[in-house]
């Protein structure tokens, strides 16, 4: 899902995050590629590396569209931004750009390309390519994904040498080198009037590795780019990622004295002490995935911030946590996870008050409320909103609880049905870290969530959409970093869209076979720094 979602219908919203449910299938196998010697200095080049994702690999492979866990973690070891970035930090190192620009307080970034660096089909990578693609990202037309990561800032990039680009900005923005990260190099020559090639799992890229085939809903594989002369070449000779969506298969694939992968992820916190007495190194990840509600605010009392404070403060978020995530996540208390750099106390940190709860739907004139909780049905959600519903009848409040299938929900919502409140969960740091990026993701004048979801229009919005971009364009870190605070105590007060919990991701490895890999905290796994032991 894009930060802001901006030009995105309802029914791209769903493609796009695969919350339509499962995408077509699609079937590709791509011959390896020729070329010279490897210009690889670092690690063995040799051996299979075998890796296990929970998430299916046939959704969109478009690099500007996907929002796909295997799709994006797949495509950060094919194809290159200028800028590229650690995957934990994000902090900015030099991608298909040779240097990073120094100054970043104007309205002008120049870069110049690698040398020598090419395609996964041997032609040079141009600047020609970093145009081609960019036109593409603030096309509002295209309707990528990307674009509303750029739209507010970013107004052209031209071609100023043959291997040269300008970046020209509307202002002064100081996320641009971690944002430039989420915008992936596409070829000219593949992909121009065939970006339906790419959505169905065509890669190529410039990256250190190609993928050479693509089996729907089981795995995909890659092989070493031989060509690749960036930072971080391939430290295996192939790679294949399995995809197992069910748990139990999963874990299995890790388990025991002699395991088929090296590394999962997305490791039930259930499984991890069995796991390390089995010998796996596993490690659990603070980031973005939350449990969040989202309010109708259409339909009244939902209008009424009161009301939505109330039900926020009226669930015992210990409790969840315990129960629906076996101890592996943290409060909201913010609407960026507390446990993250980029956030800040919020004013309300909505921690379990049943009686204040009652307190503020009593200021708000309501009684004898009955709310239908319309819940997405993974097992994570289930366990929580059992908790919701606890707290919810506690105070009064007569709680039904929906649960049905993610497309089931999400297509209602796409058809304009009325609803009450929505449980669900997401998780915007697969594009980033900043905290502009990561309150944009649901808070957006074009946002599908905001406007089309939760009804949300108006001047109290506008308010808080104004000061997200006073503080967006800020160029001086503390007067930033106020506005954000500002920025977070509105919307702790309005509470429209808002985390309940944050949860932790388990990623599971074995140590004597591979080094160099870290949990992170958004789905999929990072390999450009892995060797084998």
């Amino acid at each position: 899902m894009s930060h802001s979602l901006s030009g995105l219908s309802r029914r791209d919203f769903l493609r796009y995050t695969g919350l339509a449910g499962t995408a077509a299938a699609f079937s590709v196998t791509l011959g390896a590629c020729g070329g010279p010697a490897s210009t690889n200095t670092t690690g063995s080049s040799t051996g299979t590396l075998t890796a296990v994702i929970g998430y299916g690999n046939n959704q969109t492979w478009d690099p500007l569209q996907t929002a796909s866990a295997f799709s994006m973690a797949a495509n950060l070891h094919c194809y290159e931004s200028l800028v590229e970035g650690d995957p934990i930090t994000r902090d900015p190192f030099p991608g298909l750009a040779k240097a990073l620009p120094a100054d970043l307080t104007g309205t002008s970034l120049k870069f110049e390309l690698r040398d020598g660096a090419k395609w996964h089909d041997g032609t040079p990578v141009t600047a020609d390519d970093v145009v081609f693609t960019y036109a593409r990202v603030l096309d509002p037309n295209e309707k990528v994904l990307v674009h509303s990561f750029f739209a507010d800032w970013l107004a052209e990039v031209r071609k100023t040498g043959e291997n040269s680009v300008e970046f020209v900005l509307k202002h002064p923005f100081p996320y641009a080198l971690k944002r430039i990260q989420t915008a992936k190099i596409c070829p000219k020559h593949v992909f121009e009037g065939k970006w339906k090639d790419a959505a169905g799992g065509k890669v190529v890229g410039s990256g250190p590795y190609k993928v050479v085939e693509q089996a729907p809903l089981s795995y995909t594989r890659f092989e070493k780019f031989a060509e690749y002369n960036g930072p971080r070449p391939a430290a295996y000779q192939s790679m294949l990622w399995k995809s197992i969506v069910d748990a139990a298969p999963r874990v299995a694939a890790i388990s025991g004295a002699n395991p088929e992968a090296q590394i999962v992820e997305n490791i039930p916190a259930a499984n991890a002490e069995q796991l390390r007495k089995s010998g796996r190194s596993v490690e659990f990840a603070d980031g973005g995935n939350n449990l969040f509600l989202m309010f109708n605010t259409a339909h009244a009392p939902f209008d009424n911030k009161l009301v939505r404070q109330a039900l926020h403060y009226a669930i015992d978020k210990q409790k969840m946590i315990q129960i629906g995530l076996q101890g592996a996540g943290t409060a909201a208390t913010s609407f960026i996870n507390p446990k993250l750099p980029a956030s800040q106390p919020a004013a309300n940190d909505f921690a379990y008050n049943p009686d204040k709860a009652r307190q503020l739907l009593q200021q708000a004139g309501v009684t004898n409320l009955a709310i239908t909780l319309s819940t997405t049905n993974t097992s994570l959600v289930s366990d929580c909103v059992k908790v919701i519903k606890e707290g919810w009848d506690a105070i009064g409040v007569t709680t039904t609880l929906d649960s049905q299938d993610t497309k089931a929900l999400f297509s209602k919502l796409d058809s304009g049905k009325d609803f009450e409140v929505v449980a669900t969960t997401n998780n915007p740091l697969q594009f980033g870290n900043d905290p502009d990026l990561l309150t944009r993701y649901y808070y957006d004048k074009t946002s599908v969530l905001m406007t089309t979801y939760a009804r949300w229009t108006g001047p109290e919005s506008q308010a808080l959409l104004d000061l997200q971009n006073q503080a967006a364009a800020e160029t001086d870190e503390t007067r930033r970093a106020q506005l954000t605070k500002q920025l977070l105590d509105l919307i702790s007060e309005h509470a429209v869209i808002y985390p309940v919990v944050f949860t932790q991701l388990g990623t599971a490895w074995n140590a004597q076979k591979i080094t160099g890999v870290r949990a992170q905290g958004y789905p999929g796994i990072y390999l450009n720094q892995a060797k084998p032991v």
